[in-house]
């Protein structure tokens, strides 16, 4: 075989032909890492849409209604990951993007999905409030809508979560239940059966942003996972965290429990976007 001179046309070829499949497929592979890291993309009401806005030099500010999105990428091509409500009508939606020459709309479009429905008889005391626990019902209502509207900066490196304690996926997200004919919300949240006392972690590193006791939802942490990413997780027997702590991914926050509106012990986890819960299993599949 004839040798390839440092000055020969052949080499010269190979080298800038390697040079720029390099230059091509570092980036792509970036990408391709980068993606993996993110929820999965699943256009569907409760769940993510991954919208492309571009190239900028600095993060670009989008929104969905007046919720801001949690942006993420880098100066090549910014994603705005948005989360889309189980209450959501199928066909095109939009979102805005800040731009210091105005703003523009980027379209999407929502597909149905059909959640499972369950139907139930239960005694009717079950389903109707007391005056007393609607009122407290309503107090907290408003109070955990503040808690929901936390925007902080956005979390950096990876938002795939762990599954924040071991057991059976009891009930699935979306999942709607009738309790003698009469409708109720979807499930907006994983359920966990998991014997009271089993440790609960933080799925992602997050700020404690609230903790209480709730008529539905029992002894309640909320986690700030920043941009607008939020995890609740409800029914715990004990609360082992405050207000103001810093978590790493893992760290014990509390246990599992049957407190609240519950018929057995378990955790029920919710991951909110934009305000939106949406299904956490995009986050951990």
């Amino acid at each position: 075989m004839t040798p390839i001179s440092r000055s020969s046309p052949t080499r010269r070829c190979v080298l800038i032909a390697g040079g720029a499949l390099a230059g091509l497929s570092a980036p792509w592979a970036a990408r391709a890492a980068t993606d993996a890291a993110w929820p999965r993309h699943a256009v569907v009401p409760g769940g993510v849409a991954r919208i492309d806005l571009g190239p900028a030099a600095t993060r670009p500010r989008a929104f969905a209604d007046d919720a801001p999105l949690l942006v993420v990428g880098d100066p090549i091509v910014w994603t705005a990951l948005v989360g889309i409500p189980l209450s959501a009508t199928p066909g095109t939606a939009h979102i805005r993007v800040a731009a210091p020459d105005g703003e523009r709309l980027l379209d999407y479009t929502v597909t149905p999905k059909r959640y499972t429905e369950q139907h139930l008889k239960v005694s009717p005391r079950t389903v109707d409030l007391s005056p007393e626990d609607l009122a407290r019902h309503e107090r907290e209502r408003v109070h955990q809508q503040g808690v929901i509207a936390t925007f902080s900066a956005p979390p950096a490196g990876d938002l795939k979560m762990r599954v924040p304690c071991p057991g059976r996926r009891s009930s699935s997200f979306g999942l709607r239940r009738f309790f003698n004919g009469q409708p109720r919300n979807p499930h907006s949240g994983m359920d966990i059966a998991a014997p009271t006392g089993t440790p609960v972690v933080a799925p992602l590193a997050a700020t404690v942003i609230d903790t209480g006791d709730y008529f539905f939802n029992g002894q309640t942490v909320w986690l700030d996972h920043g941009g607008g990413l939020l995890s609740m997780m409800c029914h715990l027997s004990r609360i082992d965290v405050k207000a103001g702590d810093r978590l790493a991914a893992g760290q014990r926050l509390g246990a599992v429990g049957a407190t609240g509106r519950v018929t057995g012990p378990h955790l029920h986890w919710t991951v909110s976007l934009n305000r939106a819960s949406v299904d956490p299993a995009l986050f951990i599949d």
